[in-house]
């Protein structure tokens, strides 16, 4: 069996030519990337659904938008809570932070099972995502392979844009390569 580098903390950046719908245009953080398979959150897909009307105790803590996010199609009843603590986190540090678990830098997921009030001091941004977006083993290895996706590196704010209609230029256009000219690719090429 072929070793796998993991890409856990990355993003994904759909190119243009990924034609599934789920994924158009989207930038999904890796929360989990082994040989087992893959696990991540679409970061620009927000829902018209406050986080108030789903989960009331933790509207308070939401980042604006203060909305639900689609993660991505896989089990849309669940949700997930990610967060960014603020200051200097950095990896390998121990972190004490009851109700929060290190996914990469200061990026960490969130338990939504534990009182709002445990983490409110500690956080800095939360978002919550309702689903999921999943590969099983081999599976993103081979979109990767077909070009369906850029990987690139995250910062803590892309997970708290407070614009995330525009994440997928705005991550695009940092690259300092050939991939910041990808941001400027037309919504409808036919119109071009």
């Amino acid at each position: 069996m072929t070793e796998v580098t993991s890409l856990t903390g990355r993003l994904l950046v759909a190119t243009p030519r990924l034609a599934d719908p789920n994924f158009d245009r989207a930038v999904v953080l890796l929360l989990d990337h082994d040989s087992t398979g893959s696990l991540g959150v679409v970061l620009n897909r927000p829902t018209p659904v406050g986080v108030g009307d789903v989960l009331a105790a933790w509207a308070g803590l939401a980042g604006a938008p203060p909305v639900l996010f689609q993660g991505g199609p896989v089990s849309l009843d669940s949700a997930l809570g990610l967060a960014v603590l603020p200051g200097d986190v950095r990896e390998g540090q121990d972190q004490d932070t009851l109700g929060w678990r290190r996914v990469h830098g200061a990026i960490g997921l969130v338990d939504l099972e534990a009182p709002p009030e445990l983490l409110a001091a500690e956080l800095g941004s939360l978002r919550i995502f309702a689903g999921y977006s999943g590969w099983g083993p081999g599976q993103l290895e081979k979109e990767l392979l077909d070009g369906a996706w850029y990987v690139v590196d995250s910062e803590p704010g892309d997970v708290s844009a407070p614009d995330p209609d525009q994440l997928w230029r705005s991550v695009l256009r940092r690259q300092r390569n050939e991939l910041a000219m990808v941001a400027t690719y037309p919504d409808d090429p036919s119109l071009n």
